[in-house]
């Protein structure tokens, strides 16, 4: 397995089964143009990618910055064999060496797959935490 940060919109439409949805093109350009955004994909032996991270880099004034994982997806042939964790693993490492102090994700609790595969990647858990959400887009 190889993994390598992804840095154009090709590459990602390549990987679109990885998504939850199919990538939006002008969405994939502005993500990757940000600064502190960052894309991992995992290639198997024959280059097709099987997972990928996104993480967002986050700063506060009185926190400094940290990586916020937006998410972790495998492909289902690939699950179970360290794709996922090696992921959180690259990304903690691109954390790292861009001088945050530490870095989190959310999951739902009954999540056993994710859940398994931070704590694998030596993540740490916190107190349950409830997530509020505003839908500022209003469908057609």
């Amino acid at each position: 397995m190889r993994i390598e940060r992804v840095g154009d919109v090709a590459a990602v439409l390549r990987g679109a089964d990885l998504f939850d949805s199919p990538p939006l093109p002008a969405a994939t350009e502005k993500f990757l143009a940000a600064p502190g955004h960052h894309l991992l994909f995992a290639y198997d032996d024959s280059g097709r990618p099987v997972g990928m991270i996104s993480g967002v880099e986050m700063t506060h004034p009185d926190k400094g910055t940290e990586m916020f994982i937006y998410e972790l997806g495998v492909a289902p042939a690939a699950r179970l064999q360290g794709v996922g964790s090696g992921l959180v693993a690259a990304l903690a490492e691109v954390a790292r060496v861009s001088g945050c102090y530490g870095m989190w994700v959310g999951t739902e609790t009954d999540n056993e797959a994710a859940l398994a595969t931070y704590r694998r990647a030596g993540a740490g858990e916190e107190a349950e935490f409830v997530l509020l959400n505003w839908d500022l887009v209003e469908n057609v």
